[in-house]
């Protein structure tokens, strides 16, 4: 039985924001599901959450006090199971989205957030994070245990 903290049972979301309004936003719209919700307001209490938390999904804010949504990148990059960073602005247009996804983020999520367009997007991260997962055998860097009987 896996436990609930456990990435591969339910979508877990780290929202890296030095925005209150965005922190509350995304609360709310969690707030329906049993999806785990956590907060950052800058990219080093992001670095030490991921340091003792795996994520799968980050949300980043464009530009954060300490850097910006490319640094939390090369961050989510050096995990162990690198998580998918999904980059939201309220200046979302053609030429951020062609860089994000140039520069290997997942996608870009535009504000004022849209429950539906935030339940689409971070359930499809999630879900290609678990696929690949799965597909090389291992979960946070522990071999599966592929037709074991429990």
């Amino acid at each position: 039985m896996k436990n609930n903290s456990d990435p591969t049972c339910r979508v877990h979301v780290l929202a890296v924001s030095p925005f209150e309004s965005d922190h509350r936003s995304l609360a709310h719209i969690f707030g329906h599901t049993a999806w785990e919700f956590e907060t950052a307001r800058s990219l080093e209490e992001a670095s030490v959450k991921l340091r003792t938390t795996p994520v799968p999904v980050l949300l980043c804010e464009e530009n954060l006090p300490d850097g910006t949504w490319k640094d939390l990148l090369a961050l989510a990059e050096r995990q162990t199971n690198p998580c998918y960073v999904v980059v939201t602005s309220q200046s979302a247009d053609d030429r951020l989205w062609a860089e994000v996804l140039n520069l290997g983020a997942y996608d870009v999520l535009a504000k004022p957030f849209d429950s539906r367009e935030v339940f689409r997007v971070i359930g499809l991260a999630w879900r290609h994070w678990l696929d690949l997962r799965k597909s090389a055998g291992r979960i946070y860097g522990q071999p599966t245990t592929a037709g074991a009987v429990a």
